[in-house]
């Protein structure tokens, strides 16, 4: 019978350049399977985790991020604590512009846990948002 590889669980994270180092431009992640272990009662903890930032000099490489998320499984965290350790530790790889992590925790004895930590480089100021007509979906077809 042949052996299953297991897959490496990593604490590093990858990095490549930036192609668009020029310009502010958000890169939205969403990563639906987080889980880590309650450090009271040793239950494991479920959440969607959304990244969102604005990079400068450096990209996260998707299969290290996967591998890093995967790394916390079987470690006992609290809520803020993992949320915002995953943030530090992904500001301190990518020194992005700008970054968010929000972490939804799914359900535990009736209560829903949302966190969510912010990054920004100092002195980073973003561009003012302009705000550009909306058309319906499907403008342009004729009814």
């Amino acid at each position: 019978m042949p052996k299953t590889a297991k897959p490496t669980r990593a604490k590093s994270l990858e990095t490549f350049a930036n192609p668009a180092p020029h310009r502010d431009y958000q890169i939205h992640m969403e990563i639906p399977e987080f889980t880590c272990l309650c450090p009271k009662t040793g239950q494991p903890d479920f959440a969607v985790l959304t990244l969102d930032y604005i990079p400068d000099r450096v990209c996260v490489e998707l299969k290290s991020l996967k591998l890093y998320i995967w790394s916390f499984r079987d470690e006992g965290h609290f809520h803020e604590d993992v949320a915002n350790r995953i943030l530090d530790e992904l500001a301190s790889a990518t020194k992005p512009r700008f970054m968010r992590l929000t972490a939804r925790f799914f359900v535990r004895g009736g209560v829903f846990t949302n966190v969510v930590a912010e990054h920004r480089k100092k002195g980073w100021k973003p561009a003012a948002r302009i705000e550009l007509a909306e058309f319906a979906t499907q403008s342009n077809t004729r009814g």
